[in-house]
């Protein structure tokens, strides 16, 4: 891909673009299905695909102007921020927050999507394995290491 069409795509181009913001939103959103969480495959394509949008409308119309999509990157992140906050749930007698992770991967299908979006595939290849690493191990990781840490932290048993 030569420099002058990662500013100013062609129509196919842009149709690989969108594909690709389609397919890692989907891919991240499967995993929040599988987990029986609020926002799945849909919720997180979608932002991933409007964020290519955004970004690529910014490469064609301000020709990739640095401080025109850094304000369409920084819109993007506040904006995502605010639908990510919609799946965070705290639940105040428990003591406990949850859709934390959710609310992390929808602003994660919105980074991806910007970097689909301004056609950078080894990033969004980098980016995407990192976050399914962390989405697929993090939580028995976490587990795992919280038993280890409570066990020898545990109160003395009862007789």
């Amino acid at each position: 891909m030569s420099p002058s069409s990662v500013l100013v795509p062609d129509a196919a181009e842009m149709a690989v673009r969108i594909g690709a913001a389609l397919l890692v939103g989907a891919v991240l959103g499967i995993d929040r299905d599988l987990h029986r969480k609020p926002a799945g495959v849909r919720t997180h394509a979608l932002v991933s695909i409007g964020s290519a949008a955004v970004i690529m409308l910014v490469l064609i119309g301000a020709n990739g102007n640095g401080d025109s999509m850094s304000r369409a990157v920084q819109g993007l992140v506040a904006g995502v921020g605010f639908l990510g906050a919609g799946v965070i749930i705290h639940h105040e007698a428990e003591r406990r927050v949850e859709g934390l992770t959710t609310a992390a991967s929808i602003w994660v299908a919105a980074a991806l999507g910007m970097v689909c979006g301004a056609g950078l595939g080894v990033l969004t290849a980098l980016a995407l394995g990192a976050t399914l690493l962390v989405l697929l191990f993090g939580g028995p990781l976490e587990r795992a290491l919280e038993k280890r840490v409570l066990k020898g932290n545990a109160p003395p048993a009862r007789d």
